[in-house]
């Protein structure tokens, strides 16, 4: 037996970024010890684990798993077969993966491990059909694991692309355990993956006869029900938390879905019904505070987060940091210094510092604020891109336009696939008149993320303004929409370009809808260009004064009032 004692002294030899560990995704921690065989160590076995162990060293991982795998076959060891399918899967070779989890699995027939493992790699290869009877054993196993077993199964099987044949896979395996509340539900999320609505539906309503209080379950139909109304998500949300008033987390949903429909007072309500449930968790109060800024809701913001640093609340510096925010909304700039300099390393970090150079560039400082930015030192790309966007939004700020667009191109000349970078450098390039370069960049960044909304309406919206290429325009700002039906400025985009193209009442409506959601100047600006089209221009003037007493200043809005009324 010198062969296993060496491999279980040997075999957690460990390399950086190696292949510990890779194959038993969402492995049980616990396992059945294995059946060893009887087996020497002869000095070609010992010349063919060293080897392995040397390519795995030196990075020649296909080596090492093509040498693993010969060891395995000959030894028939699990712990062989195993630690050949950790290299295997780690060196991406996937024939080789599937003979040494099968060999592991033939060595050792009960382990749980071994089973999940060859299924994962099984569905990676795109093999379902080959995957049913491994899931099916691993749910028959053990009885009292059958139900954490559906709730793995979705994310076991997320990699598969055809999400049709997975939603027919998990709901043919739920088939077999009607009375287990976890099986609809894996059913009822495979059904959702692959869009089968009424199915998904059809599947947690079947869970949630069996665990009527099962918070999760009713959260999932909260959220389909929302797909289809709005209205129909808030109505259910409601009727469950009479039944269920503690239920946080649905409550939080609730919320979330009356924010959605600028329902902010039904929203203040429901988070004042959290707090006076739970008013020393400090995860609460932190929650109810950033929620409160998405409402604008500042007073109720600012007492929540002072509440969730008193009870030491382990976000801390992302309560510091709204709280910044806060103040700086309310105009209370010294206070939110305070805050932003409070704020310490880590994620809030670079945020924080770019606040701090925008209150400092209102102060008229606007060297300050950019050497502010430049003496931070970036630890990462994404640092680094952080800190190119904070000072190119003072400049922006600064109405620098000019010195924006020649940072940002330099920072593109030196990052030309930074996706935020090259919006950032399109959107300055319209403020120079460079609408080619504009175009060029957000045709680029549209092709490294077709599903970019804000880079296909950004370029619709610039079409549509300042060029007659109309019906390309409303193809771009249509894919953005779709994309995201519910963001107010594509909205607005798509009223625009709607009105340009002369179908004036259908833009309208988008622009109401818009405005109603986010009463930007903007949105403004457009709403009373088409109200003003119309002849409804004491209400086109009345939208526009409004709006500039909440925003003076304003360029745009500014620029349309002079163009009409003066």
């Amino acid at each position: 037996m010198l062969l296993a004692v060496l491999v279980t002294g040997c075999a957690q030899l460990a390399v950086d970024d190696g292949p510990q560990g890779a194959a038993a995704e969402g492995a049980p921690a616990a396992e059945l010890g294995p059946q060893l065989p009887p087996q020497e160590l002869t000095q070609p076995l010992l010349y063919e684990y060293l080897l392995a162990e040397m390519a795995i060293h030196r990075r020649q991982f296909v080596l090492a798993a093509q040498t693993y795998v010969g060891l395995a076959r000959e030894t028939r060891d699990p712990r062989i077969a195993r630690r050949a399918t950790e290299v295997a899967v780690y060196a991406r070779q996937p024939a080789l993966a599937v003979e040494a989890a099968t060999l592991w699995l033939h060595a050792e027939p009960t382990s749980l491990p071994a089973r999940q493992t060859l299924a994962s790699i099984l569905i990676r290869s795109g093999a379902l059909h080959d995957v049913r009877p491994h899931l099916e054993m691993l749910l028959a196993t053990d009885p009292n694991r059958t139900a954490q077993v559906f709730l793995q199964i979705n994310a076991m099987l997320a990699r598969h692309a055809d999400k049709a044949a997975v939603a027919n896979l998990v709901q043919s395996l739920a088939q077999l355990y009607p009375r287990i509340a976890e099986a609809h539900l894996a059913a009822a999320q495979a059904s959702w993956n692959a869009k089968l609505v009424d199915a998904a539906l059809g599947s947690v309503r079947a869970a949630l006869e069996l665990r009527p209080d099962w918070e999760l379950a009713a959260l999932f139909q909260a959220q389909i029900l929302q797909s289809r109304s709005a209205a129909e998500g808030i109505a259910y949300a409601r009727e469950y938390l009479t039944a269920h008033p503690g239920a946080k987390d649905m409550r939080l949903h609730l919320v979330r879905a009356l924010l959605a429909e600028r329902k902010n007072a039904d929203a203040r309500h429901e988070l004042l019904v959290l707090s006076e449930a739970d008013p020393q968790n400090s995860d609460v109060a932190l929650t109810i505070g950033l929620l409160a800024v998405q409402m604008s809701d500042w007073s109720l913001a600012e007492t929540h987060l002072h509440r969730a640093l008193d009870l030491n609340v382990g976000g801390a510096d992302t309560a510091r940091f709204y709280l910044g925010q806060v103040n700086e909304e309310r105009k209370r700039f010294d206070e939110a210094l305070m805050w932003y300099l409070e704020v310490g390393p880590g994620e809030q970090y670079i945020p924080a510092q770019a606040r701090i150079a925008g209150i400092t560039a209102k102060k008229g400082q606007l060297r300050e604020a950019r050497s502010l930015l430049q003496a931070i030192e970036p630890q990462t790309i994404k640092q680094r891109v952080q800190l190119t966007q904070a000072e190119a939004g003072v400049l922006r700020e600064a109405t620098a336009y000019k010195d924006a667009f020649e940072l940002l191109a330099q920072a593109v000349e030196k990052l030309p696939n930074e996706p935020d970078l090259l919006y950032d450098y399109a959107m300055a390039a319209e403020k120079v008149d460079r609408i080619d370069l504009l175009e060029s960049n957000l045709r680029k960044l549209i092709t490294m993320r077709p599903d970019h909304a804000h880079a296909l309406n950004a370029l619709g919206y610039t079409l549509a303004d300042r060029t007659d290429r109309l019906e390309e325009a409303h193809q771009l700002i249509d894919q953005a929409l779709k994309l995201a039906p519910d963001d107010p400025f594509i909205q607005d985009s798509m009223g625009w370009v709607l009105y340009r193209l002369g179908r004036v009442d259908e833009g309208r409506g988008y622009l109401e809808r818009a405005f109603k959601i986010r009463p930007d100047p903007e949105i403004a600006a457009h709403l009373g260009e088409v109200l003003w089209a119309q002849g409804r221009r004491d209400e086109a003037k009345r939208i526009w004064q409004d709006t500039l007493n909440e925003h003076p200043g304003n360029e745009v809005l500014l620029g349309v009032i002079k163009k009409h009324v003066q």
